[in-house]
């Protein structure tokens, strides 16, 4: 416990995440810096690099890899997309011609408009003109009003034809290749050029070209002059001038909104703005490299920054360090307590906010986690016919942001569930615990290998004596019926004979007595007693409720007392599930007056980042596993529920065989919106009882399918992942029967070359609806070590179900 982890191996596999490697005994805080916080180094380039002598460390580094933006489940760090991905974002061939033949067309057309070979072209000019701007039978203008006409007619049709060749050809698909597509300022720039080029096509005179002008700008000086009757309009420069100003403003106006020249211009204004504060006006540009602190930097905490980078170099941090820091200078910023984030950071260094058992990294972990991207990385996505472009050859990861939607994995013993899946889990969520940002709580059988105890917080073993924490069967639960409720789901969840209402009900009536004459809840044998009607106990209650403002819980008791005996009274058994926790085994657990251990509330989690381990008792109380798993997920709920939580919470099941019934899948459903999830692991789906399958499988956003399910299982994830449309090509052969004699004699010598008969081939290409995976494939088509896996986010966004080999 006193240890920081720091001289822990970290395990196998290729590109692990480097550690610090200090000794603990030593000052978790650096020596001040050199300079000033505001002064660059002589001789060294702006933007705060490494100090001299403290080159650049494993942890820094690593920080500093890139880790972009990708679609869910794929390992951010150092992802690469793949070579076949950016070959299919190339300009297709299909579009290049979608571009080309529409312009190709619009140049004919308008080379034949300006040579007046289109027929009518002068119909509409005649119609809507006065005859006397003509000569009569001609379209030869008498005065200016045809001549400017003719123009004006020009400028439409010109306009019209644009805008069919843009609506008809690809231009939509061209932009977004070569100007939206890309970051700033390459995209305002490329759009600054082609504005450039417009301009230079529609004023060829202002930059000293010998071209024809578009017709834009002689069209709406024409319409002018129609409309006023004469040309002395144009004496007037001030309206000369504004006409030039507007068609320019019109033609900048669409290049604008594609390069995004607004959003740029605010930018360059905010940094200038900066740039001009008392505090910035000596400080040089800020490093964007993680591993500088460039948010405090640009939050003029640059002192706080400097100690942060001098640490990070000397390899007085890790991982679950930088993170940590990050997340408290997320809510200082948050909650207006920068100074106190500063003065922490001054005093303690990287040790700043320790978890509360001293620890700074696990002991032993053997994962590959990526934390700053909230990571955990399980294996490798298979490439294949099924799998997009994006996805084959990367990382398959997990973060809380997935197991928030929670998790259902099914696969039979020795499938690698507890190994390749669990374990990675447990201890990535465990990393996040230690960095304040997660609280987990993982319920297995004895001797499960999910880490030594020294990874956890809480280690209850619920039999065995020397388990230092005990667990409280009421969560710390001030509220009779909510303790109820839950109590009434651990004992009688499974069971489709005793209804749930009345089991809570029965319950309520004896603890909410209990509670107001005692001040606590019974412990589970006295309630034992009370639920199967022992007189002794209920008369020491009933004296104890004597006092009269006790009268109502009475009235509580004595509707319970009137119950005993009769047809649908659940009493007896909630009595016999309760008699199996009630043994000697657990007699001094489960808040027995004469225990000694410390209790455990499941509703810790939702106050502190903590990471708990429940061993379940097994030879002969398997019983007393399933009671007690349906019982920290009743209360996981109620602990999820509690707000003002700003760290996720997770529950993970090693074997949530008997966890699942109506009220507990009801309560999966309501995590998502909580910030809580659960991890579920069930041999087979034939664990469930069978009308809660479809429900089951509702609740949850991923699902995991294991090597080796049966063909039972595989149909119920065949049925969730649903079905999608493919595109099928049936390729069918017919005999070609000749005619003319001489036809017949050339297939007559093909048949006796070849040995066969002369055919043709008739392919047809159709779209049709199959399923993403079937039952059959689930079952007999997944390999050793890996798995079908499909995953959801809290956002929304969608990872179809991929095959992923765990092994990778």
């Amino acid at each position: 416990m006193e240890s920081d982890g720091t001289r822990d191996t970290h395990g196998a596999g290729a590109g692990p995440v480097p550690r610090a490697a200090v000794p603990p005994q030593g000052s978790a805080v650096p020596p001040r810096p050199t300079r000033a916080p505001d002064a660059a180094p002589a001789g060294a380039r702006p933007g705060y690099p490494p100090q001299p002598g403290q080159p650049g460390s494993p942890v820094a580094d690593w920080l500093d890899d890139p880790r972009p933006v990708a679609e869910p489940g794929i390992w951010r760090h150092r992802y690469r997309l793949p070579k076949a991905a950016r070959q299919e974002q190339r300009l297709a061939p299909v579009t290049v011609v979608g571009f080309l033949v529409p312009l190709a067309a619009g140049l004919l057309l308008w080379s034949l408009w300006k040579h007046g070979s289109i027929p009518y072209q002068w119909a509409v000019l005649r119609l809507l003109t006065p005859s006397d701007w003509w000569w009569g039978g001609t379209t030869s203008p008498k005065g200016y009003q045809g001549a400017e006409a003719i123009t004006v007619e020009g400028g439409v049709f010109f306009a019209l034809l644009v805008y069919a060749m843009a609506r008809l050809g690809s231009w939509a698909d061209i932009i977004r290749h070569l100007v939206t597509g890309r970051a700033q300022p390459a995209r305002a720039l490329i759009a600054a050029l082609g504005a450039l080029a417009t301009l230079a096509l529609v004023f060829p005179s202002a930059f000293g070209l010998g071209w024809d002008a578009l017709p834009v700008q002689d069209p709406l000086f024409s319409l002018i002059v129609l409309i006023s009757g004469d040309y002395t309009v144009f004496a007037s420069r001030l309206l000369t001038y504004g006409l030039y100003a507007l068609i320019t403003l019109l033609v900048l106006w669409p290049f604008a909104r594609v390069g995004g020249w607004w959003s740029l211009v605010k930018d360059v204004a905010a940094a200038r703005e900066r740039a001009k504060s008392p505090d910035d006006a000596a400080r040089p540009v800020t490093d964007r490299k993680p591993s500088q602190w460039p948010d405090l930097r640009e939050a003029g905490q640059h002192e706080a920054a400097d100690v942060l980078t001098a640490a990070l170099r000397a390899g007085h941090m890790n991982d679950v360090d930088c993170v940590r820091i990050d997340g408290m200078w997320a809510r200082a910023r948050a909650e207006a307590r920068i100074p106190s984030f500063t003065a922490t950071v001054l005093s303690d260094g990287a040790a700043a906010w320790t978890h509360p058992s001293g620890q700074r990294d696990l002991p032993g972990r053997e994962g590959r986690h990526d934390l700053p991207a909230g990571q955990v990385r399980i294996g490798r996505w298979t490439q294949g016919d099924r799998t997009p472009l994006a996805y084959g050859g990367a990382g398959a990861a997990l973060g809380p942001e997935t197991l928030a939607t929670s998790l259902l994995a099914v696969g039979p013993a020795g499938s690698g569930k507890t190994r390749h899946l669990v374990r990675p889990v447990v201890e990535s969520l465990g990393l996040h615990a230690l960095a304040g940002r997660c609280a987990v709580v993982v319920v297995c059988a004895a001797g499960t290998p999910l880490g030594p105890d020294s990874a956890y917080d809480v280690v209850v073993r619920l039999g065995d004596p020397a388990s230092v924490h005990d667990l409280d069967p009421y969560a710390e639960s001030q509220d009779p019926d909510e303790a109820a409720a839950f109590l009434a789901e651990a004992l009688m969840g499974d069971l489709d004979t005793t209804s749930g209402t009345r089991a809570v009900t029965a319950l309520a009536q004896l603890l909410g007595p209990y509670r107001a004459a005692y001040g606590r809840f019974p412990t589970l044998t006295v309630l034992r007693e009370l639920l199967e009607g022992e007189p002794s106990a209920l008369n020491a209650l009933r004296a104890a409720l004597a006092p009269e403002q006790h009268s109502g819980m009475r009235r509580e008791l004595d509707a319970r007392a009137r119950q005993f005996g009769t047809p649908g009274d659940p009493g007896p058994m909630l009595a016999d599930r309760l008699a199996v926790l009630d043994r000697p085994v657990f007699a001094k657990f489960f808040g027995a007056d004469e225990r000694q251990a410390r209790p455990f509330s499941l509703r810790a989690v939702a106050h502190h980042p903590l990471r708990v381990r429940v061993d379940l008792p097994e030879r002969g109380h398997e019983e007393a596993a399933r009671i007690v798993t349906r019982l920290l997920l009743a209360q996981f709920d109620v602990a999820a529920s509690v707000g003002g939580r700003s760290h996720f919470a997770c529950l993970v099941l090693d074997d949530a065989s008997a966890a699942v019934t109506g009220e507990s899948v009801r309560r999966v459903q309501r995590l998502r919106s909580r910030n809580a999830g659960v991890v579920l692991v069930l041999r087979t789906v034939g664990d469930v009882p069978e009308p809660l399958h479809g429900p089951l499988y509702a609740a949850v956003g991923c699902r995991m399918a294991f090597s080796g399910v049966t063909t039972w299982d595989g149909g119920r994830f065949a049925e969730a992942w649903g079905t999608q449309w493919v595109e099928t090509k049936d390729i069918a052969q017919h005999t070609v029967f000749a005619d003319q004699p001489m036809t017949r004699l050339i297939h007559a010598l093909r048949k006796l070359v070849t040995g066969k008969t002369v055919t043709t081939e008739a392919v047809t290409v159709r779209q049709v609806e199959r399923e993403r995976w079937s039952a059959s494939e689930l079952a007999h088509g997944v390999p050793p070590g890996h798995a079908v896996l499909s995953l959801t986010t809290v956002r929304g966004e969608h990872a179809p179900p991929l095959l992923v080999d765990l092994r990778s």
